[in-house]
């Protein structure tokens, strides 16, 4: 059942490298002051760009503010309710080191498009514990939201039409770091 991903395009540049490092700074300085700092706060990125995102906050939070934070991954794959669509489902595991229970826990992921992957992940993470307050940052949200989710950071909003898709590219996974936007190639 899985079919072949369809042949895309690059349609524009949105961000750059130096744009990027910008806007996780800025959503740093937000998550600290939103949260009067860093004490009690925990990252938990969703797989794959979001841990990877969780990482590079973190490590934003820990040279502003000298404080370092633990940083985890989630795996929602068993969590989607759109299994029976995507064929067999591929499982990376989930690795939270730490006890989520009465800690910040700020849910980090690469695009906010549907909301369907964070109502995943909601759920995900409410199976491991009861942290004390969950927030949402997001780098790109591009709306078309079917579920009401909506992030406490982004780090830009970028509205798209559906047949447009956002690629985050991240050096640890693409070997560059930027964000473009791609279309179908027969557009």
């Amino acid at each position: 059942m899985n079919r072949p991903a369809p042949r895309r395009r690059e349609k524009a540049q949105v961000l750059d490298e130096a744009a990027l490092d910008r806007a996780l700074t800025r959503i740093a300085h937000e998550i600290l002051e939103k949260n009067s700092g860093a004490s009690n706060l925990a990252f938990v990125g969703i797989r794959t760009r979001g841990v990877t995102l969780a990482h590079r906050l973190a490590a934003k939070i820990e040279k502003i503010d000298g404080t370092s934070l633990p940083v985890g991954a989630l795996d929602i794959t068993l969590y989607r309710d759109d299994l029976d669509m995507r064929g067999a489902p591929v499982v990376r595991g989930t690795d939270i080191p730490f006890s989520i229970k009465d800690k910040t826990v700020v849910l980090v992921d690469d695009v906010l498009y549907t909301g369907r992957t964070i109502r995943a992940a909601l759920d995900a993470l409410i199976d491991l514990g009861r942290p004390r307050m969950i927030q949402l940052a997001i780098f790109i949200d591009r709306g078309h939201r079917e579920l009401p989710i909506r992030p406490d950071y982004v780090g830009k909003n970028l509205p798209t039409s559906r047949r447009e898709v956002v690629a985050v590219r991240m050096k640890e996974h693409d070997g560059e770091d930027r964000v473009v936007i791609e279309e179908p190639e027969d557009a």
